[in-house]
């Protein structure tokens, strides 16, 4: 399905947001999710389902220094 996940068209396999963060490797981790400007809240992810061209936001924090 095309999503388009931070700005960019992505071509997933995803039926729904946590579908989506395990794509990208981001389970287990800190994340905030937008979907056509939304907040979506963890506990939904799973029961979340996407629509094509979907707009996602992934914002995730990084460690650094």
């Amino acid at each position: 399905m095309l999503l388009i996940v931070n700005g960019e068209s992505q071509e997933l396999d995803a039926r729904t947001i946590g579908d989506v963060i395990l794509h990208f490797g981001l389970e287990g981790r800190p994340v905030v999710v937008e979907a056509d400007g939304e907040i979506i809240a963890k506990e939904q992810w799973p029961d979340t389902e996407v629509r094509p061209q979907m707009r996602i936001e992934l914002v995730h924090f990084v460690g650094g220094g």
